[in-house]
Formats: structure tokens, sequence, C-alpha cells
């Protein structure tokens, strides 16, 4: 980060306590600055609560204590429609298991966003298209999810979550499901988008080799990030 630069995305002091028959404090005080077009991933054991902080990181969930900033400003003071706006418009999501719709085709899955965003649909169908010829699926565009293969799903499901153009990819076991050959595929293609769109980037995984490769690696161990 450049001196006096202010990071894109600042959390601080997460935590995130869970009330049940007994409380479980999963998170303990995570705290993660996150530049522009960086890429960091998060390793860690089963249960430690990498799925959690990344929910939150996208503010699909929010923390019991602490800020989530983005440009400096505090995500979780916005209103649930204006979260839900900041969601769409800002963060892109990829997940183990691709969640595609399958009754639309694999162009239809992509536009999604941009028809919830309220887009032009001329403009739609050209960005939806655009970016299907970026993941290498431009001859696919008419089959449906269930015509697709694993790899080529996650892919879609990758398009998707670019279309908006985001500031931040959260990606939870994006390869998880995958051979390793269409893992590291996929992993390769993240990060290509990654350079192209100077795409800031925050994997959970379990691979080291790849993790390895990415900027950071941060351990996810007693509900607090550790280098």
């Amino acid at each position: 980060m450049q001196e006096n630069a202010q990071p894109l995305f600042q959390a601080q002091g997460i935590e995130k306590i869970f009330n049940g028959r007994q409380q479980l404090a999963v998170l303990k005080g995570v705290d993660l600055t996150l530049d522009k077009g960086e890429m960091v991933a998060i390793v860690g054991t089963s249960g430690t609560g990498k799925t959690t902080l990344l929910h939150i990181l996208g503010a699909l969930d929010k923390p019991t204590a602490g800020t989530l900033l983005h440009n400096e400003k505090d995500i979780f003071a916005q209103n649930e429609s204006e979260l839900s706006a900041f969601r769409n418009k800002t963060i892109g999501f990829v997940f183990q298991f691709h969640h595609l719709l399958p009754e639309f085709t694999a162009l239809e899955n992509i536009m999604m966003p941009l028809m919830i965003a309220g887009e032009n649909k001329k403009q739609i169908i050209d960005q939806a298209s655009d970016l299907l010829k970026l993941v290498g699926l431009a001859d696919r565009s008419r089959h449906k999810a269930g015509e697709l293969s694993g790899g080529e799903q996650q892919r879609v499901a990758l398009a998707r979550a670019l279309v908006m153009k985001p500031a931040l990819l959260l990606a939870d076991e994006p390869t998880g499901n995958l051979d390793p050959k269409t893992g590291d595929t996929m992993f390769e293609l993240i990060c290509e988008l990654n350079r192209s769109y100077s795409l800031s980037t925050v994997m959970v995984t379990y691979n080291f080799r790849l993790a390895n490769q990415l900027n950071r690696c941060l351990t996810l161990e007693d509900g607090k990030l550790h280098p």
C-alpha cells in the first residue's frame, strides 16, 4: 500500500457470537486490511469460522461487535435496503457450490445481477456475453446449468460474480468441488481476472499450495487472523 493511502476494505475487531443453548464465540477480534487489487488467502481447520468471516466481509451477516469499512465508511451503518444495494454493486461472491439457477441458461444466470439492478436490457446482454467469452464459455451461452460440467458451472458462477464490476471478490472454496486439474484452471482464471480488473480478492481455501501463491496467506485460529 502506498504511504498515506487508505485501504479499500478494513475490518476492525470483528467478533461473532452465536447464541444457542450455549454461547459460541467464533470470531474474537478479527483485524484485516485489504488494498485495491490485493489477493489474500484465509486458511484454517474446519469449524474455525472462515465462512462466517467471509459472510461478514460480504455484508451477508452482521458482526456481534467490530466495524467493517469500505473507503473509510462504515458498511453496517447502512439500512437493509442500502446494504442489499451495496452487496449487489460492490461485492462478488463465488462459493464451493455454484448456486446457479437451473431453469436458466448460462447467459441468463450471468445477467441476473444486472437485471436486479435494473440495467438496460441490451447493455445487460452485451456485458454478460463479454464475460462469458472471457471465462471461455462463449459457445455454451444457451446451455442450462445441468448441461454444463462442474468446472463450466463454476466459471459461469465466477462470471456472474464479476458482472457488476465489484470492488471485492469473495471466494469460498471455489476449487473445492473440482478435480485438481479443473481446480487449477479455475484458480488461474481468478488470478487472471484479478490482474485485469485490479480486483481485490479474499479466498478461503484448504489448498495450501494455491493459498501460498497469493499476496498474503493468513490463518484463522482461535477466532483471530494470524500471518
